[in-house]
């Protein structure tokens, strides 16, 4: 009965409704976005853009999204979640895209991350119209395959190799985008078609229409104070924003150690987020299940923090090669990747479940509005940070994370000491 209980493959098989219409639709985002992302900084060095001003563009993009964090859960209710998720998703990643796409220097890409920070109020609708119809001892495994079916995308990795193969690395990262356009442009229109306004997205619908904007983001005030009193959104803020920090390093930096210091070649770069992701998804559907099968979840987040730590710390310890990487580099960067694989699958499905987990429902777009905007706050000094420390030496930004991630050990150690019940 456990095993049955614990299938992901029963979730996904039994999935209705707007959980259904997002899941299935989520596997798009592995044909659009995620296969420019491993080019995503290479692609800017080869446009002469530095690793300090890339580290200056990633905490531009992060304070971008605070603001628009911060308007999500008002935009959300009076749109409704829907309506919301097809409009700002347009203008988060097709529009960019396009910039992306067009890039010549440092002010293309400043651009394309002012627009792009628009995602953090999608993150806020798309979150609701995911779960808000979904019973609460469901939404672990929903967003586990949420999870899954972003890291999809690694199967599709060889194109933009061969992409890159073939025209070199620009020419083919601005067909990349231009496809990511296209994709993400019919995924918003198949979700729209296929969901539906989520039963709580209809009532807060109804009570905000006729308020203004500013009179919404003046009933803030309340929900901080809702959040404030609640040790578990306290305690699912902290690892939310340590989770983040460490994600948006590695998003960042990995490409550029990968390239840049152990001397990976372009064409093949997109194979190792491969492995990762290809990892990942292994063990979400076999040992993470298993894992996280328990009410506390101190031990799968300790599990997590220390399997991400070494694969970190496996990774800064590589030494950079005299010539190109010998069969001994590769196989210690395989290993950091099936460490970080585990570590970031757990890291990233218990992050988000935790904070949807101790999320008020009556006031969940607010909430989670607020909590986003926390988590970027917290986070967005790491991208200037790891962009100086990249700048020294491309190593440093990965021992930075390997600091957050023994400060998500330390936080979860203290929060579980003190009689936590429950998540």
């Amino acid at each position: 009965m456990e095993q049955e209980d614990h299938s992901l493959w029963r979730t996904l098989i039994g999935l209705r409704g707007n959980a259904r219409a997002c899941v299935y639709t989520e596997p798009m985002w592995g044909l659009s976005m995620m296969l420019c992302l491993p080019y995503a900084s290479v692609y800017m060095l080869a446009l002469g853009i530095h690793d300090a001003q890339i580290g200056l563009l990633t905490t531009i993009g992060m304070l971008s999204q605070v603001v628009f964090g911060l308007l999500g859960g008002v935009i959300t209710d009076k749109l409704g979640r829907r309506k919301t998720t097809a409009i700002f998703d347009f203008l988060a990643w097709c529009v960019p895209c396009l910039i992306w796409m067009l890039a010549r220097n440092f002010w293309f890409f400043l651009g394309a991350q002012l627009v792009n920070g628009v995602w953090k109020v999608t993150q806020n609708s798309w979150d609701c119209l995911l779960v808000e119809d979904v019973e609460k001892s469901q939404i672990t495994k929903v967003y586990s395959l949420v999870i899954v079916a972003s890291h999809l995308s690694a199967l599709f990795a060889p194109i933009a190799s061969l992409l890159v193969a073939r025209f070199s690395l620009v020419p083919a990262v601005r067909i990349l985008y231009l496809n990511a356009f296209v994709v993400m442009t019919a995924k918003l229109i198949i979700l729209y078609a296929a969901s539906r306004e989520t039963a709580t997205g209809l009532v807060r619908m109804r009570e905000t229409k006729g308020k203004s904007i500013l009179s919404l983001l003046a009933g803030y005030g309340e929900v901080i104070r809702i959040i404030a009193r609640s040790r578990g959104s306290l305690f699912s803020l902290a690892i939310a924003a340590l989770v983040g920090a460490v994600g948006m390093v590695n998003m960042t930096f990995w490409q550029v150690i990968a390239n840049k210091k152990l001397m990976v070649p372009d064409a093949i770069l997109p194979f190792f987020p491969m492995l990762r992701s290809v990892i990942a998804m292994i063990f979400l559907f076999t040992l993470i299940p298993k894992v996280t099968a328990t009410i506390r979840l101190k031990n799968p987040l300790l599990l997590g923090f220390a399997s991400y730590f070494v694969g970190q710390l496996v990774l800064a310890l590589i030494p950079a090669p005299r010539g190109g990487l010998e069969l001994s580099g590769y196989a210690f960067l395989c290993l950091s990747l099936v460490f970080d694989g585990f570590g970031a699958g757990i890291l990233a499905m218990l992050a988000e479940s935790l904070v949807a987990l101790h999320v008020d429902k009556a006031e969940r777009a607010r909430v989670m509005a607020i909590q986003h905007t926390i988590i970027m706050l917290a986070t967005a000094p790491f991208g200037l940070i790891s962009g100086l420390l990249s700048s020294v030496s491309r190593t440093l930004p990965f021992a930075l994370t390997c600091l957050l991630l023994l400060a998500g050990i330390l936080c979860t150690l203290r929060y579980y000491g003190k009689g936590a019940e429950g998540a």
